[in-house]
């Protein structure tokens, strides 16, 4: 699950295309930074954990070896996607949590594409565990930031994480249609939720220019 950066956009920053403060050119960390901040990256986001759940709904009848790779492009983007946001916070204690999960996303992403892990228990314990523990950081990360902008859609993200990791465990599907049917449904739940923070996070950056720029007038 994406979460926006643990502090709110500057009114008055120089912005590039998609919204975001541009960083230092020949820095790679600044750019990195720049982009995490970006709401057209946690879009990204959103949309690569609903195209997997897409396609597990409508493909019930999908092979538990089909199944287990798209729950591992699924994972290895998630890790991707939350190694970038890893920069675009600005509290440095808030970072380790960040890289933990997209490392954790990654290793389920690997484990999930291991042949001799295709199994039905062991698909959904993976699954599980990596919803469990993404949904209790983001959550740490939620109560702990400072001016956190949007707090109630990041926790709403986080709590739907919780359960879905919950219910995975606690639910072991006796097969692999019934697997995918939930799976598939978790993914469209979980990307629609961060579908609706990146439009959140585009809100308040449009706000903070606007009041950069009515700042800039008065000034003048």
């Amino acid at each position: 699950m994406a979460t926006s950066p643990s502090q709110g956009p500057r009114a008055g920053a120089d912005s590039g295309p998609a919204g975001s403060p541009y960083g230092t050119a020949g820095d790679p960390a600044e750019v990195l930074a720049a982009l995490g901040r970006s709401w057209t990256w946690i879009l990204a986001s959103a949309v690569a954990t609903l195209v997997p759940g897409v396609l597990l709904l409508v493909w019930p009848e999908a092979t538990l070896h089909v199944v287990a790779v798209l729950m591992g492009l699924y994972l290895l983007a998630a890790g991707a996607f939350r190694f970038v946001e890893t920069f675009a916070r600005q509290e440095q204690g808030h970072r380790l949590p960040s890289l933990l999960l997209a490392v954790l996303y990654v290793l389920a992403g690997v484990l999930c594409l291991r042949n001799p892990l295709q199994t039905i228990t062991a698909l959904s314990l993976i699954v599980g565990l990596v919803w469990l523990a993404s949904g209790i950081l983001t959550l740490y990360t939620a109560l702990a930031a400072r001016d956190l902008p949007h707090r109630g859609f990041v926790i709403g993200a986080a709590v739907l994480g919780i359960v879905a990791g919950i219910v995975v465990l606690a639910l072991p599907a006796e097969s692999a249609r019934a697997l995918t049917r939930l799976l598939g449904l978790w993914l469209v739940l979980l990307g629609l939720a961060e579908a609706g923070l990146a439009f959140a996070w585009r809100a308040a950056l449009r706000r903070a220019s606007a009041a950069g720029a009515r700042g800039s007038t008065e000034t003048a």
